[in-house]
């Protein structure tokens, strides 16, 4: 993979290896010097080439959204504001892009359940060992077969271990929205993997 045109003349990307995350976006915004961004391109490009992977289910794709992704930050480094941790940023742009292209790509008006904006019916509550305990190939399956969005939330919040506070940040959602749609996707996980496992 690429990475977008930015190219490092610098040969210093050892040693900034152990700045912070805001220590080299502080670093390449005062001195424009590509060579920061590469350490933080290093750092991050592969977790998000894996999570384009899991939401587009095509390399090429992937690839493609993963330069696209880059080039948003690079592009808007400097509207980072700090409020979350770097790596939030950075996945709610790859989410938001994923989601957005497979919307588009799908002509939907919205890949998350419009109901989840609604006043909640009365669900019962899916523990989260009902999906931990899953076996793994079962569980990957389950989520290949419920909508992105619900997948794309459930990785958020299990597989990144990202706050409710961070992910509602991330979606740009009120805290109670996201619990309520956390809620409904691992209703929806539950319901295909009796389907597909026990029915």
């Amino acid at each position: 993979m690429k990475t977008p045109t930015i190219e490092s003349k610098s040969n210093a990307g050892r040693s900034n290896s152990k700045l912070t995350d805001l220590e080299l976006i502080h670093l390449y915004l005062s001195t424009r010097n590509s060579g920061y961004f590469q350490v933080l391109y290093r750092r991050y490009s592969g977790k998000v080439y894996s999570k384009c992977i899991s939401l587009l289910k095509d390399e090429a794709l992937a690839q493609d959204a993963a330069q696209e992704i880059f080039t948003k930050i690079y592009l808007n480094l400097a509207k980072f504001s700090e409020r979350s941790k770097f790596s939030t940023w950075i996945y709610s742009i790859t989410y938001n892009y994923c989601i957005d292209f497979l919307r588009r790509r799908k002509k939907h008006k919205n890949l998350f359940s419009s109901e989840m904006e609604d006043p909640p019916d009365q669900i019962d509550e899916v523990l989260d060992t009902e999906l931990m305990e899953m076996e793994v190939g079962r569980l990957k399956n389950v989520l290949e077969n419920i909508p992105e969005g619900d997948k794309a939330i459930l990785l958020m919040k299990y597989q990144e271990e990202m706050s409710i506070k961070e992910i509602a940040a991330s979606l740009d959602k009120t805290e109670s929205a996201i619990k309520m749609k956390i809620k409904r996707a691992k209703h929806k996980a539950q319901a295909v993997y009796k389907s597909i496992y026990i029915n």
